[in-house]
């Protein structure tokens, strides 16, 4: 095990906790102000980018993704930046080409991002290998995320063994990427030591307050050696999110582990951001359902999104009462396609089903597009082989493929261009578009009008049209 040091600290403030409590609705100019003080902390580094960050900019803020990334890498002098990527799919929701890849990794560094967090919803390391070479080749920190999950397969052999693999890849290090509150304390502290056991790479733990136990997770992390965990500043804390950065920080005070942050200036940035909380529970934008503790995800590892997915599922179909049968179709779905971890998108992809299989009153008499794909190995390959019978009912007497599934793809950077060049104004708008074709046209749309001095209040929303 490599010498104890002090532990490092991921703040996600501006990512992943307004993404879990807020639906990433946190604009901008709402983060300017306290980037000042957020860089005198002493992070390991800022996770402020990637995730949903890029479609809800889009989508529902009106803001250019890389825009706000230029504008927090000008703030942010003494700090590392990081995003999370979805491997093959980069921050969309199908798998991409790879000249798509490479061209958005070398833009995610050039406009200012410093380490990317690389993961795979089946932990398929062939569907890292661009991105992971592609962010060395920029002079970028490739950091790959093992999708944390349960089940028999999912060994501390199979983790070791995978630890391995991921530093010969030529990743710079390794984060458990426990996105259910799955990870309890005592299995952290096993996990940890044989990542370590595995690699020489540090280590990084990233988990959800969910279920309750993040915090004592960490502790058991931290004293097995981890180097650096991903934590929340206590405004945005807790729930769905993460633990409360100022808590860790004073656990390990004192210790072997000190953090050496300042809690004078962690507090005066909790300052900051409580009378924006306050708003977003006024106006309903934080739910008090997501910041209470949910044992049903230990229960069923089912994540907090995935369950309200399916909640919200039962609910169109006016069949709210089947939630305890969709609950318990949950794992007998994912044995079938392979027990993945459930994460975007393998979670909407088992959820949805396992909801047809109640709604339908008969397993797989209809199966999605989705289940399909996964069935036929276009999303890669699960830990486990998928139910034969299951298989066949899907996609018949077709061969489903074991090769790298983006070795089908042809390059498309230069048929998108073409597409999109009427509204381009930088070659980033390329990518935007990429990811969210019509969601990014809209936004295209929108800019122009904003900046031909178009009464944007006159615009009509609803149909997608702006005043000339």
């Amino acid at each position: 095990m490599s010498e104890i040091k002090k532990l490092g600290i991921t703040e996600t403030v501006l990512r992943d906790a307004h993404q879990s409590l807020i639906a990433t609705r946190m604009p901008t100019e709402e983060m300017l102000p306290i980037i000042d003080k957020m860089d005198q902390v002493g992070y390991h580094s800022v996770e402020c980018w990637g995730g949903a960050t890029f479609d809800a900019c889009l989508r529902f803020l009106k803001e250019d993704p890389w825009d706000r990334l230029r504008k927090l890498k000008d703030g942010f002098k003494n700090t590392k930046l990081q995003m999370l990527f979805r491997g093959q799919n980069i921050l969309g929701y199908r798998p991409y080409a790879d000249d798509v890849v490479e061209y958005f990794v070398q833009k995610s560094i050039a406009n200012g991002i410093d380490i990317i967090r690389i993961f795979d919803c089946l932990n398929d390391l062939r569907n890292l290998e661009t991105a992971v070479k592609a962010t060395n080749k920029e002079g970028g920190h490739a950091q790959i995320a093992l999708s944390y999950t349960l089940g028999d397969a999912y060994t501390l052999d199979y983790w070791k063994d995978t630890a391995r693999r991921i530093e010969e890849m030529g990743a710079n290090s390794i984060c458990i990427k426990d996105m259910s509150g799955l990870l309890v304390p005592y299995e952290a502290e096993r996990l940890v030591k044989a990542l370590k056991e595995g690699s020489s790479l540090p280590i990084q733990l990233h988990t959800h307050y969910t279920s309750g136990v993040a915090s004592m997770t960490y502790l058991k992390a931290a004293e097995a050696g981890v180097d650096v965990i991903d934590t929340a500043m206590s405004p945005f804390a807790l729930g769905t999110s993460q633990p409360a950065t100022e808590v860790m920080v004073e656990t390990f005070k004192g210790t072997d582990r000190d953090t050496g942050l300042d809690q004078n200036l962690l507090a005066e940035i909790a300052e900051y951001f409580r009378p924006y909380r306050e708003e977003c529970l006024e106006s309903g934008l934080m739910s008090t359902k997501i910041l209470g503790v949910n044992i049903k995800t230990l229960l069923y590892q089912v994540p907090g999104g995935m369950l309200s997915n399916l909640v919200s599922q039962l609910k169109e179909a006016k069949q709210d009462d089947k939630l305890q049968e969709v609950l318990e179709e949950v794992p007998r779905v994912r044995k079938d396609f392979g027990e993945p971890p459930l994460v975007t998108p393998s979670s909407q992809i088992v959820g949805t089903q396992a909801v047809l299989n109640v709604l339908m009153g008969e397993r797989y008499k209809m199966i999605t597009k989705e289940s399909k794909d996964l069935l036929a190995g276009k999303y890669g390959q699960t830990i486990k082989p998928f139910n034969p019978e299951v298989q066949k009912k899907a996609i018949g007497d077709t061969k489903p493929i074991t090769h790298r599934p983006a070795d089908d793809l042809e390059p498309e950077l230069d048929k998108l261009r073409e597409e999109i060049k009427q509204y381009s104004q930088q070659e980033e708008d390329v990518l935007s578009y990429a990811l969210f074709p019509q969601v990014a046209t809209e936004f295209f749309k929108y800019r122009e009008a904003q900046q031909t001095g178009v009464d944007l209040s006159k615009a009509d929303t609803k149909n997608k049209t702006y005043p000339a």
